[in-house]
């Protein structure tokens, strides 16, 4: 599924998100906006907690409009205004469930490509979905058609949010491609000037590795910490804030361990960071914790070593898509018996994080990466999906 999205018109677009607990449905859809906003198409995007992008993306983005999720009386009071329009393609993320009026709207004139873009997972299912329609049997848009659209890590699915200036894409013969090559963001940045602008507590010294760390509330995380202040290595630990900040908080205290330094460990808090920000944490880092969706794809194309706290489900679920994301990118034998302990699917110590795991997996990180960036970005497909069903 590869066209050249440059020759496609620009479209306008409305994307509807709804936050569920963690802020990531909301950071996927924004990166979603942006891309689009900057391949020239108009996006209105519609969410029921807009306040993460305060931090998330202080600095908005030409090209796309927030909206508060609207009511019976935003949408009655659109029903009557003759300069609304519905957007050429209106995009229900993560099932999030369109308004029945906003439906009713929606089947009026021409209708819309109406796409459900779903989670991002490894199992057997997702190509097997990938694009496939779904009649809508009733309601204000009966006989109208819903169509899936299935992130994924192989050919046959949507693939992976990838903006065009991230990084060099791989042309079928291996080489890069000449329109971005030398002039990505990520060939431009500068690490050391990243890091010292940091506002940590302490600089951080030339012979420390350091880890990034975006976690729920793992169950090994007072194991890490102890396996860490003990290392031969001095280790710096950048924090992320929310809910990593708060774990590592009560680990520490678990443990009657400093807040800040022990042994060879010294940890440091993060301020909340931008998304571009963010990107660069992963790139400054020799190891990265990461959780949920939108920031294991990041540490993909970051290209480094690193480790994946997946969603947890009360049904287990979990256990499931993550053994299929292992198997899907071929992970080292050590490196999945990581994330079994990391993500609570086994007990017992977590294997330890020498310089020599790091660095093998490092090498398995990039090579990945590689694999990945030969594969068409999430947008270029949703674009030529939406003007195949148009």
């Amino acid at each position: 599924m590869k066209s050249d999205t440059h020759s496609s018109p620009s479209l306008r677009w409305d994307i509807f998100c709804r936050v569920i607990d963690n802020h990531g449905d909301l950071g996927v859809c924004w990166r979603l906006c942006a891309d689009l906003a900057q391949r020239d198409h108009a996006v209105r995007l519609w969410v029921d907690d807009a306040s993460a992008l305060a931090w998330m993306a202080p600095q908005g983005c030409a090209g796309v409009t927030v909206h508060a999720w609207p009511d019976d009386a935003v949408l009655q009071a659109l029903a009557q205004d003759t300069t609304f329009n519905i957007g050429d393609v209106v995009v229900e993320a993560f099932g999030c469930e369109l308004p029945e009026a906003f439906q009713a709207l929606m089947a009026q004139g021409t209708s819309p490509v109406w796409v459900n873009l779903e989670y991002l997972s490894a199992e057997g299912y997702v190509a097997r979905s990938h694009g496939l329609a779904s009649p809508v049997m009733s309601g204000p848009a009966r006989g109208m058609t819903k169509w899936f659209f299935f992130p994924g890590f192989t050919p046959d699915t949507g693939g992976l949010l990838r903006e065009p200036d991230l990084l060099n894409p791989l042309t079928p013969d291996g080489n890069t491609t000449n329109v971005t090559a030398g002039h990505t963001r990520r060939s431009k940045f500068d690490r050391a000037a990243w890091l010292a602008g940091l506002p940590l507590d302490k600089p951080i010294a030339a012979n420390e590795r350091l880890i990034s760390l975006f976690c729920y509330e793992p169950a090994a995380l007072p194991d890490l910490l102890k396996q860490l202040s003990q290392a031969d290595a001095p280790t710096r630990l950048l924090v992320t804030q929310g809910r990593p900040s708060a774990a590592v908080a009560a680990a520490t205290q678990a443990l009657h361990m400093p807040c800040c330094s022990t042994g060879t460990l010294h940890i440091s808090q993060l301020p909340y960071l931008r998304q571009t920000d963010f990107d660069h944490l992963l790139w400054a880092c020799d190891f990265n914790l990461v959780r949920g969706e939108d920031s294991l794809v990041r540490a993909l194309w970051a290209g480094q070593s690193f480790a994946w706290h997946i969603y947890p489900q009360d049904d287990l679920a979990h256990h499931d898509k993550l053994h299929a994301f292992e198997a899907a990118l071929d992970m080292p034998a050590d490196l999945r018996k990581f994330h079994a302990v990391w993500n609570g699917l086994e007990t017992g110590p977590l294997p330890a994080l020498s310089r020599t795991a790091i660095d093998d997996w490092r090498v398995w990180g990039h090579q990945t990466q590689q694999r990945l960036l030969a594969q068409t970005d999430l947008t270029s497909q949703l674009l030529s999906f939406v003007a195949q069903k148009r």
